[in-house]
């Protein structure tokens, strides 16, 4: 009979994932490489991308469960499978609203440790009790201590534009964390996960010697699935798919590509799949949205809210430095780097020659995701009615209807609360960009904010339409830009039908004034 393969969703430790007999992307080699040093080391990845996993992983290394890595990698490397006590810390499991939330938590892992090593200091401070856990467990088992944090930032990250509350988190996490530095001869691996590295706390300036390994290339594939990886691990569940969508296993693995990887963690690294995604896709059998669908992390949407960022920029994908999206500092005024380390943004390029990165989304899951998460921020739509407008948007273009669809448009803006408006030409650009870059879901479209091009372009299987927009301007003179500027030049080969569609857009009344359609 043959055996049942099972898929490890919502898996999160290593050992149920081994007795269970679930499928795993074997990552034990580097889990190795990684172990044969005794430096702490700091790793940020997205959210989901299987940091738990990993460190778990450790978690079983270090505990000498030799039983549990059969047939892996690891079985040939390891010898010795020594046994070291473990503190496995997850702030993961958590909502931080109060400082009493954090003292909780820590307190949960303090007393379950004090069972095992001893309540002598249960009454002193969360930072003196787990300097003496450490010393005790060491001086009771003769080794030293081995001590994992996953998701060491999560009370920080929901504290991000409360002040107050983020100050106190910061220092109580200062002082707890900076206990891996004062207690260095007694710790063996120090191992520390998280979405953003805050500068802001000194566990990273104190600990002078971590090891960041989040953008090295060595580590690049540590989390995330290659797509050599999920060929080797995953071929069976790509042969369902196949069936179901009637479609080759490379036509499949092209589709699983545009969808769910492209995120590269380091320059010249292998791109990884996201494996939260990739592993629905293969339980229902159907391609969707899943990465998105486990909802946008908080305060990624209130940092936006709060900052002026021209989000066009994020479409187009962007040159940047490598301090504009590595500096591990949140804030209103550059939420770039938050955009990046929460996983809506990945290196697409690298100019060696003047060390400017590209910086894009992922994949179209990303893309698509952000995008309509987005829309109902500017436009007050919920995400429901906007799926709705765009598939109609889209039939409308499809079937050569420029005037149910133009009028449809002035539905959408009219729809728009008055306080969210702001009346400057970039808000109602903005919200143009979404809508044509979302119907790059179904036709092919370039939306573009430089000169020199086209505001939009959308391409169906017999017409290219063109659209230039004005603020006050008038529809003419969108028109007559069109064709001064040579924006159907690029199409004229195409043998479709060439249609011109000149906007203009008034502050006062808020919507499109009115529009010339020429063909």
């Amino acid at each position: 009979m043959e055996q049942v393969r099972k898929l490890p969703i919502g898996i999160q430790t290593f050992e149920k994932l081994r007795e269970g007999n679930y499928l795993y992307v074997d990552k034990t080699a580097m889990v190795y490489q990684l172990a044969s040093a005794s430096v702490p080391y700091f790793l940020s990845r997205p959210r989901r991308f299987g940091k738990s996993l990993l460190l778990s992983t450790f978690e079983a290394y270090f505990e000498g469960r030799k039983d549990l890595f059969q047939g892996l990698a690891i079985e040939k490397l390891e010898t010795e499978w020594e046994s070291y006590p473990v503190f496995h810390l997850d702030l993961n499991a958590r909502k931080y609203e109060t400082f009493a939330d954090l003292t909780a938590m820590l307190n949960q892992y303090l007393e379950r440790w004090e069972l095992k090593y001893g309540t002598e200091k249960q009454d002193r401070s969360p930072e003196e009790r787990f300097a003496y856990m450490i010393e005790q467990a060491y001086e009771q088992t003769g080794k030293q201590v081995v001590v994992l944090v996953d998701e060491y930032d999560k009370p920080l990250l929901q504290a991000l534009l409360d002040e107050s509350l983020l100050s106190e988190y910061r220092r109580t996490l200062k002082a707890f964390y900076g206990v891996l530095k004062s207690s260095d001869r007694y710790l063996r691996f120090v191992f520390l996960t998280g979405v953003t590295k805050f500068s802001q706390v000194s566990v990273f300036s104190d600990l002078n010697q971590l090891n960041d390994i989040s953008m090295k290339p060595a580590y690049a594939t540590v989390c995330g699935i290659t797509k050599e990886e999920l060929v080797r691990t995953f071929a069976p569940e790509i042969d369902a798919l196949c069936v179901k969508y009637e479609e080759s296993f490379d036509e499949i693995l092209t589709r699983l590509t545009l969808m769910y990887d492209g995120y590269h963690f380091e320059e010249t690294a292998a791109g990884v799949f996201n494996p939260f995604s990739l592993l629905n896709v293969f339980d229902g059998c159907k391609f969707d949205h899943y990465w998105f669908q486990t909802g946008t992390p908080t305060y990624l949407v209130d940092l936006l809210k709060e900052s002026d960022y021209d989000l066009r920029l994020l479409v187009d994908g962007m040159e940047v430095d490598a301090s504009a999206f590595s500096e591990y500092r949140a804030e209103v005024g550059n939420p770039l780097p938050m955009i990046y380390q929460s996983g809506y943004l990945t290196i697409k390029g690298y100019d060696r020659e003047v060390y400017l990165y590209t910086l894009g989304f992922p994949n179209d899951e990303v893309r698509y995701g952000f995008l309509n998460f987005l829309l109902p921020y500017y436009t007050e739509v919920s995400s429901d009615a906007t799926g709705f407008h765009i598939a109609k948007f889209m039939r409308e273009l499809r079937n050569g209807e420029v005037d149910a669809f133009m009028e449809r448009l002035k539905i959408f803006f009219s729809g728009i609360p008055y306080e969210l408006s702001d009346n400057t030409e970039r808000h109602y650009q903005a919200i143009f960009y979404v809508v044509f870059a979302l119907l790059g879901q179904f036709v092919s479209t370039e939306v573009r904010s430089a000169r020199g091009r086209a505001d939009a372009v959308v391409k169906t299987q017999d017409a290219v339409y063109v659209f230039e927009f004005k603020l006050n301007g008038s529809a003419e003179e969108a028109l007559r830009q069109i064709d001064d500027r040579g924006y159907l030049i690029p199409y004229t080969l195409e043998g479709r039908r060439l249609v011109k569609v000149g906007v203009n857009f008034s502050k006062e009344t808020r919507n499109i004034d009115r529009y010339i359609v020429e063909e």
